[in-house]
């Protein structure tokens, strides 16, 4: 089956605040929630069906998919692509993390070092190609070492703290988000020693983050429909309300090469991009996604080569919104 993109052109006042053409792929296999798209370095987009149990990949140019099959009860949460072309992914429901060969399929697998660890969830880089990565559910942070496989766990001191998007800083520092807590974490690579701080809100849960050039921390408020910020050097925080307020749900966020921080709204249908600009500290205008609605998009990366934002819908897309610019486009390659 090969997908159609669906081609959405902004209104042009959202054009003249945040040039971006929207396209969709419809992924062939349905129910399957596709999500955590990743850009490889030969410019296909690597994803993973959570529901439906699989890794596969998306030539935009062609608009063909390939799919991997992986082991049962795997579901996996998130990919992400190594340097050279290596796509990692999140076995969710069976406490692993597994790195697929594109070109024979073989599954090299990394089982989480103890019983009660159980659900790797987002995954990052750090500059030597190693991985940290979120266990939500175990309340835990690990560190894979991808040459050795020897893994690493930091646990949360604090029940129910539900560590979930994670990113690095410029200084190679793993962050992440406490989804069960009104708390934002980093860890030391070197001491493994953590640190956390409190959103000022108790009612605060952090989802998703971004770390801009300036290393500062925006974190997308899921329970208050806010973004908050967060001058690791202070430790102090600033927030601002959602274009879409309270009920707005930002949930998938990534953050430009212009040091714009963007969000989806999933509050509201459809779900809708929105950039903050921390220099001029305001939001631009919304920008739906309109075809397909997105229903929830859960996870967002930036491709800088094309200047394009991509992501997966729970209304079974694959998409990507092009963001203008040198090199981008909606028929560029990657």
């Amino acid at each position: 089956m090969r997908a159609v993109p669906i081609l959405l052109l902004l209104p042009l006042a959202a054009a003249a605040q945040a040039p971006a053409t929207v396209t969709e792929w419809p992924v062939p296999w349905e129910q399957s929630r596709p999500r955590d798209p990743m850009v490889a370095p030969d410019g296909r987009v690597w994803f993973v069906g959570q529901a439906g149990n699989y890794l596969a990949v998306l030539d935009p140019v062609s608009g063909r998919f390939r799919r991997y099959e992986i082991d049962p009860g795997t579901n996996p949460h998130n990919v992400i692509v190594a340097r050279d072309g290596t796509p990692w992914y999140a076995g969710n429901r069976n406490g692993m993390i597994g790195r697929l060969d594109p070109a024979t399929g073989a599954i090299t697998r990394y089982p989480m070092p103890e019983a009660d660890l159980t659900d790797p969830h987002t995954l990052t880089f750090d500059r030597a190609g190693n991985l940290w990565f979120t266990l939500q559910g175990s309340n835990a942070v690990g560190h894979l070492n991808a040459t050795t496989g020897a893994i690493r766990i930091v646990r949360m001191p604090n029940p129910g703290s539900r560590p979930y998007g994670i990113v690095m800083d410029s200084k190679d520092r793993p962050w992440f988000v406490e989804f069960g807590a009104n708390r934002i974490g980093t860890i030391d690579p070197a001491s493994y020693t953590l640190r956390e701080y409190t959103i000022p809100d108790p009612g605060a849960r952090p989802r998703r983050l971004v770390i801009t050039p300036d290393d500062r921390i925006f974190a997308g408020d899921y329970a208050r429909g806010k973004l908050v910020a967060l001058d690791p050097a202070t430790g102090t925080f600033e927030e601002w309300q959602n274009p879409a307020g309270a009920r707005s749900a930002p949930y998938a966020m990534a953050g430009d090469d212009r040091g714009r921080v963007w969000q989806v709204e999933t509050g509201v249908q459809p779900n809708r991009l929105v950039a903050f600009d921390p220099r001029t500290r305001s939001f631009g205008t919304p920008i739906p996604i309109a075809e397909s609605g997105g229903i929830v998009v859960r996870h967002m990366t930036f491709d800088p080569r094309t200047r394009s934002l991509w992501f997966g819908t729970d209304a079974g897309t694959i998409g990507r919104a092009a963001l203008g610019g040198p090199g981008a486009g909606a028929g560029a390659t990657p």
